[in-house]
This record gives structure tokens, C-alpha cells and sequence, in this order.
């Protein structure tokens, strides 16, 4: 008979992801019930075969009790990114980006700076020194989570109230495309 090592109890939980830095190798999950916060380390997202997780997904994930609280072990399932129930009735950004009409064609950005905590920074597009608006809700409804100052990034701009603004953001690559996306 082969000894098996003692595994600590784990159970399963659902929640939101609150925030994920594959940089820093981790991140924290609010479970649903309001319960503390799980620790979601790169570990265990690396071993779902994924590099990053979005804020605001849904997931269910084993669940262990470790040293400093509760850790996920195991992502069991990742569902969409729920966007967060507005506490005040208003106008986003990016509410305003979505609804814009004449935006224009995917155009080759660079990002100038982008602050995850404020929630917004500025891309320039190439040939022009104007500074290009980008909300961080707009990220994740494109599928990102951060931008880094000097990365490449494809944009979709519009007018808005202040100025240019990014309704759209998508790969480097997706700039290097023809229209036709016959490369």
C-alpha cells in the first residue's frame, strides 16, 4: 500500500476576480457570500494553462485555508468579466466611447502612460503628437487588463467630450493587418 501525503481540505468557491498582476505572480479573488479575500497565486493560474486572468472574470476555484488565509489551489472554471454595478447613476467614459459615432479605422498607437489605479492614461497615434484618451473600462471591454508606457497597441479613436478618445484597443498586431486581414 503506497502512503499518500496528507492534503489539506480544500472546497470549492465562486467569485470575482478583484485584481490579477501576472508581474507581480499574483493576485486576489472576492468570493461570493463577502467572505475575506483568496489569494490567487501565478502558480495555480499558470496550471489552468492560462498566463493571466481578467479583472472582473467570474471563477470557481479549490479552495485551501493557508498560513495567512484562505488560497486557491485549483481554478476549476473561468467564466466572463462582469462589469461592477455603478453605485452612482451617471456617465462613464467609457459609456460615452461606446455610443460615439464616426470612430475611425484601426490606427498603430504607442502608449504614453496608463495608471491601473486611476483608471486611465493616454496613447499617442503614430505621426501625431496628440494625446489619445483611454479609460480603463474600455481595456477590459477590449480584453486587457494593463498597458505599459511604450507598448504597441492598435486603437480605434472618436471624438468625445474633452478631446480624442480610444473606444477600441486591440494587439500591435491587429494594426499591422490590411483591412482585408489577408496578410
Amino acid at each position: 500500500m503506497i502512503a499518500r501525503e496528507s492534503q489539506p481540505e480544500s472546497d470549492i468557491r465562486t467569485g470575482r476576480v478583484k485584481w490579477y498582476d501576472a508581474d507581480r505572480g499574483y493576485g486576489f479573488v472576492v468570493p461570493d457570500g463577502g467572505d475575506r479575500d483568496i489569494l490567487l497565486h501565478a502558480s495555480c493560474v499558470k496550471a489552468s494553462g492560462r498566463t493571466s486572468i481578467p479583472e472582473g472574470a467570474v471563477v470557481s476555484m479549490r479552495v485551501v485555508q493557508g498560513d495567512r488565509g484562505l488560497q486557491a489551489v485549483e481554478l476549476v472554471d473561468v467564466g466572463i468579466v462582469e462589469e461592477p454595478e455603478e453605485e452612482m447613476p451617471g456617465v462613464r467614459p467609457s459609456d460615452l466611447a461606446v455610443e460615439l459615432d464616426g470612430a475611425g479605422e484601426l490606427v498603430a498607437a504607442r502608449v504614453k502612460w496608463f495608471d491601473k489605479l486611476k483608471g486611465f492614461g493616454f496613447v499617442n497615434v503614430f505621426g501625431d503628437s496628440a494625446d489619445v484618451f483611454i479609460h480603463m473600462e474600455t481595456l477590459r471591454r477590449c480584453g486587457f487588463n494593463d498597458l505599459m508606457p511604450g507598448e504597441g497597441v492598435a486603437v480605434r479613436t472618436a471624438d468625445g467630450p474633452r478631446g480624442l478618445m480610444a473606444v477600441e484597443v486591440r494587439t500591435w498586431e491587429a494594426a499591422l493587418m490590411p483591412p482585408n486581414g489577408v496578410g
